[in-house]
């Protein structure tokens, strides 16, 4: 591993998350390489958040809390404005990373001294994180839905320079801010990638089978507002169709696509962005399709050498 001498700064939005938000700091206060300034948002919390956080902020210098008391909508907008009032906060900080960290995962001691090591090895590297794991059974396995070219929302970290040129988060009526984040980051010439061996442990449980389908609804909404094209969501959702747990939230995000499709409603990204989409999707469906053809093709022949 490099000798890493950057110096990352880290922004929570935290609400009501007095269960998990222990676990986190402790992570975050355990790691070999520390960060410039922790800047932690109690939104609206009325639970025990605000007194964990300040249990800390004496021993350790770096972590700061910020209330909000002014009551607002709960909506997708809510958490990106918190995060954004977190990073006004760093204007005085000296840093060249800048990580979004959700309030309910945990990770290992060099987490963060490894994930910027990656950026050392990539100048181009913009984006980057950890794969998400969740129990199953009894034991954290990595989610279903990772992916190397996906980071997480709870778990994004940015080059400084890539997250400024796409200005930060932008709050969306349907929620999506990671993802924008990332198309952003590819469009102004940046790479994305998420490293399967550096593992984040999510502690907060699946919500209800209800909360489920109107989250996967919402997620629908998203993909139309973003611009995927009808051809690549119907491959995208089949592909998880057959793994039960995820096949009736697939198919409430395809309704919500649907929904999003045929209701007309207008997106909040430029045609750029829906052109840059839609040519990403055009050559992940080339490679998907021709990494098919290729194993029928080779499957065929193992049957007919065994023949």
């Amino acid at each position: 591993m490099s000798d890493v001498r950057q110096k990352y700064a880290l922004v929570t939005a935290a609400c009501n998350e007095e269960a998990y938000i222990e676990r986190t700091i402790q992570s975050v206060v355990a790691q070999t390489l520390l960060p410039q300034r922790w800047t932690i948002v109690s939104d609206c919390s009325m639970d025990r958040t605000d007194e964990i956080v300040q249990s800390y902020t004496d021993c350790h210098p770096f972590i700061q809390l910020v209330q909000v008391r002014e009551k607002h909508a709960r909506n997708f907008a809510a958490q990106v404005h918190a995060i954004n009032l977190a990073c006004s906060r760093l204007q005085d900080c000296d840093y060249q990373f800048i990580g979004n960290l959700d309030a309910d995962v945990s990770f290992e001691p060099n987490y963060f001294i490894q994930l910027l090591a990656k950026f050392d090895e990539d100048p181009l590297l913009g984006l980057a994180g950890g794969f998400i794991c969740e129990e199953q059974g009894g034991q954290f396995k990595s989610r279903q839905t990772n992916s190397v070219r996906s980071v997480a929302h709870a778990i994004q970290m940015f080059r400084r320079e890539c997250f400024e040129s796409i200005g930060g988060y932008t709050a969306l009526k349907y929620g999506g801010p990671d993802w924008h984040g990332e198309v952003m980051a590819r469009m102004h010439g940046w790479r994305v990638e998420a490293f399967p061996q550096l593992r984040v442990f999510h502690h907060r449980p699946t919500g209800s089978a209800d909360r489920l389908i109107r989250y996967r609804f919402w997620e629908g909404l998203t993909d139309h507002s973003f611009g995927t094209s009808p051809w690549f969501e119907l491959v995208r959702l089949a592909r998880r169709i057959p793994s039960k747990p995820f096949a009736l939230g697939t198919l409430s995000r395809f309704a919500g696509f649907c929904w999003g499709y045929c209701s007309g409603k207008n997106r909040e990204v430029s045609e750029e962005f829906v052109t840059f989409v839609r040519n990403e999707e055009k050559e992940r469906l080339r490679s998907f399709f021709h990494e098919v053809f290729r194993s029928s093709t080779k499957s065929k022949l193992f049957s007919v050498g065994q023949g």
